[in-house]
This record gives structure tokens, C-alpha cells and sequence, in this order.
């Protein structure tokens, strides 16, 4: 069966929406020891959203997505499910569907018994399991055990596990995983549709190129700490980089990187990481007449990463000469 394969998926969120105010994040902060691996840290999901969660790895975020969906306890803050405390909601999985790891399943289990020891658990109707498994795709496979599996289908039965309890929101942390690119749209159609019908979808995943035509707003989260919560097109036109053509385009590239601007030529025009304004002043004192200036926006990976350091962000331009080689190790 290809990963792409299945019947549309009924709509989620049985639970009434009228009353839907949100899933909030309040203050959380959550310590190890001595050390804060989230701090501080607040943002929204509304009714009808969909969220990204982005940062490096090592950034706090699947620390914040656990304490998020009531899987574990913040030292401080609250995370709020339409006004109330989740860890005060008598059955959280009927009101936050969660994928957080695709291969925490039992793999010596069926793929039905998984999904219906789920449904038992947080008393969802028995009927919905099988609905549930024809709707991502598994209907043909619900007896073979779930180690079996390939990863797109396993985060297919993850969807499934998320979905199973009609709740109002949903937290996906790297759902496009293992997918092939019908799968990947297949997910994103089942994202959207949900969102459509009143639903809260926050999405972690460092597909940064799928994420940037799913999501409409970014919460960027480096070091335990928010960086960036706004609009996804302002954070990517947030860096501040710009197109320009001039009638003299080595002139103002000398002028831009002597200013301290990084610029390059690429595709007969310049591209600077500065303002527009910046730009103009530059190519002014230059004495360059400007022919085209303009903002551009970043991909969204380049604009995260732009955002975040990262605490185990890997050295840039290593170079392998400098190791030497095993006999000199030898010595």
C-alpha cells in the first residue's frame, strides 16, 4: 500500500467548539537539577489556527509540548486547555489529540489492538477505531502487528491515536516523518481540514520548507526561551533582507560589504542582509543609482536559524585537514 493511500478522514473534534478559548501556554518553566531547559515560556494555539513550534534541537520543545498536553509537570506556570488547567481535565484525551512519537506504540500488538487499547483508555466509542484506521489508510493492515510497520505507516497509526478521541485540539511533533510527498500532502489536507472546522493544531517539525505552507503563525523557542511568536510572514521578512540593482552592481557590492552589510551577486541583481533603508543611505554616500530595491523574505529555515543559536549547533566550515591523520594520532 503507498503511504498516500486513503479515504478522507471524517471530521475531527466531536467535543463542542462553542466553548473553545485556546490552548495557552503560561509562563511554563521546567528544571533539571540546576539547569532551566524551559523558561518562562507563553503563547497561544486559538480555535482555527495552526502553530508552528520551531527551534534547534535541544531547545525546550518537546519538554514544552509534554508539560502542553499534561504529560508532565512545569516547575512553574500553567498550560490552560480553553481556560482550564490540563492537569485538572478529567479525561485530557478527549480534548488534546497527541502525536509526540510516532514508534511509542506496542510492536508486538496489531495495529487495531493499539488504536483500540487508546480508545478504551480515554473512552472513546469502540466503533471509531475501526473508522479511524480506514480514514488514515490502515484499514487493509489493522491485523498485522505494528512492529511490522514502515515509519509512514506507523505515523499514519500515530495520526490515527491523535484523532481517535475527536478532541479539540491537536499537538504534532514531527508528523511528516517517513512520509512520502502524497503523504506529506495527505497529513497537511488532514491538518488544514481540521483547523477548517474549528480545531487548534500546533506543529513541531524541522521540515521547515512544509512546515512554511502549513502554519500562519511561528513560535520560535531557542535555549528554553521564546524568541519569535508573529505572523509567519513576518518572520520570515523580519531578517531584513533585500534585492537591489543598481547601474553600478560591483560598485555597491564593494560599498555594501565595506559598510559591513553581507551581500552577494545572484541571478544579475544584489542580495544584502540589511534594510531597505539601509541599503538606500549606502548606495546614496556611494554615489550608485538604485534601479531596484526591494524586501525579499528568507526561506523559513534560514529565518529560524537566524533567530536561535542553538546549544548544540555544530561548527560551521570544519575543517577535516586539521585533524591530521591516524598515524600522527598514533604517535
Amino acid at each position: 500500500m503507498g503511504e498516500g493511500t486513503s479515504t478522507s478522514l471524517t471530521s475531527a473534534g466531536g467535543s463542542s467548539r462553542s466553548a473553545s478559548q485556546g490552548l495557552h501556554a503560561s509562563g511554563l518553566t521546567r528544571r533539571y537539577g540546576s539547569r532551566t531547559v524551559v523558561d518562562d515560556v507563553s503563547f497561544e494555539v486559538l480555535p482555527g489556527q495552526v502553530v508552528g513550534f520551531l527551534g534547534p534541537n535541544g531547545a525546550g520543545k518537546s519538554t514544552t509540548l509534554r508539560m502542553l498536553c499534561g504529560l508532565g509537570r512545569p516547575d512553574a506556570g500553567v498550560a490552560l486547555v480553553d481556560g482550564t488547567p490540563v492537569h485538572r481535565l478529567p479525561n485530557a484525551g478527549r480534548v488534546i489529540g497527541v502525536l509526540l512519537d510516532a514508534s511509542a506504540v506496542h510492536r508486538g500488538r496489531t495495529v487495531q489492538e493499539n488504536l483500540s487499547l487508546v480508545a478504551q483508555t480515554i473512552g472513546a466509542p469502540r466503533h471509531r477505531v475501526p473508522v479511524m484506521l480506514e480514514a488514515v489508510g490502515l484499514g487493509a493492515v489493522a491485523r498485522r502487528r505494528s512492529g511490522a510497520l514502515s515509519l509512514g505507516m506507523r505515523q499514519r497509526l500515530a495520526l490515527a491515536v491523535a484523532l481517535v478521541g475527536r478532541p479539540r485540539y491537536l499537538v504534532l511533533d514531527e508528523p511528516l516523518n517517513g512520509l512520502d510527498t502524497e503523504g506529506i500532502s495527505w497529513v497537511k489536507d488532514v491538518v488544514r481540514g481540521f483547523a477548517a472546522d474549528g480545531g487548534g493544531v500546533l506543529v513541531s517539525s524541522h521540515l521547515m520548507a512544509e512546515v512554511s505552507t502549513l502554519v500562519e503563525r511561528v513560535v520560535v523557542i531557542d535555549r528554553g526561551r521564546i524568541v519569535q511568536d508573529a505572523p509567519l510572514a513576518h518572520v520570515v521578512m523580519s531578517t531584513e533582507t533585500a534585492l537591489c540593482r543598481s547601474t553600478d552592481d560591483e560598485q555597491l557590492l564593494t560599498a555594501l560589504l565595506a559598510a559591513g552589510v553581507e551581500a552577494r551577486a545572484e541571478g544579475g541583481a544584489l542580495v544584502a542582509h540589511a534594510s531597505t533603508r539601509r541599503i538606500g543611505e549606502i548606495a546614496a554616500a556611494t554615489g550608485a543609482v538604485l534601479l531596484e530595491l526591494r524586501p525579499t523574505s528568507r526561506e523559513l529555515a534560514d529565518a529560524v536559524l537566524a533567530l536561535t543559536e542553538g546549544e548544540f549547533r555544530a561548527r560551521r566550515g570544519l575543517d577535516l585537514a586539521s585533524w591530521g591523520t591516524d598515524e600522527e594520532h598514533l604517535r
